[in-house]
């Protein structure tokens, strides 16, 4: 069965810095992962394959593949902001790791850009590989993951890579939780200037 091209009725996130990043966003406030059309989805937003790639071995175990790595990438990035080693999640994302990404390459559009475009069509092991390597790289580099920080909106679990002037967000996002913030505080001093 090969992924359908229907957009998933919710609002993906692609704004939190890395792409294992944002398939961590991908269960908050909801399970988004939850068809093969929304790996699609995901996958397409994420740059990790082209709008026409067809993925015909696509089947209902790619999103599970793509859960677990979420879940283990999540154990991981959490366990290094909370400073507590988690061997087991760091074993399993080797793992997955390992497995060779798809090959890519240029092409000319037909506006005479270049756009990537892949050597063959990929299989779930090697786009599960393309993001666990982007954890491996993003937490074996000091300085990436120095900039890692959690949302701190109220039960906000995401996590994001703080690039910002000054290093100063503090949310996942300014318009979601930086908004609910807001619109709190302002709340907080209505209700105190009432008589």
């Amino acid at each position: 069965m090969a992924l359908g091209m229907a957009p998933a009725p919710y609002e993906l996130r692609f704004d939190s810095g890395r792409s294992c990043l944002d398939l961590m966003a991908t269960n908050h406030p909801v399970e988004r992962l939850d068809s093969v059309a929304a790996l699609r989805a995901w996958l397409t937003g994420a740059g990790l394959v082209p709008r026409d790639a067809r993925l015909a071995g696509a089947d209902p175990q790619w999103p599970a593949a793509f859960r677990e790595l979420r879940g283990r990438t999540a154990e991981l990035v959490g366990g290094e902001l909370d400073r507590l080693p988690v061997s087991g999640a760091l074993e399993r994302v080797n793992a997955l790791a390992a497995a060779a990404p798809p090959a890519p390459y240029a092409v000319r559009a037909a506006d005479g850009t270049l756009v990537r475009a892949l050597r063959d069509e990929p299989g779930c092991a090697a786009l599960v590989a393309a993001v666990a390597r982007d954890a491996v790289d993003l937490l074996t580099d000091p300085a990436a993951r120095a900039l890692l920080r959690r949302c701190e909106g109220d039960n906000c679990p995401l996590v994001y890579l703080d690039t910002s002037r000054g290093h100063r967000r503090r949310w996942c996002s300014s318009e979601v939780c930086g908004n609910r913030e807001r619109v709190a505080r302002h709340r907080r001093r209505a209700a105190l200037a009432r008589p």
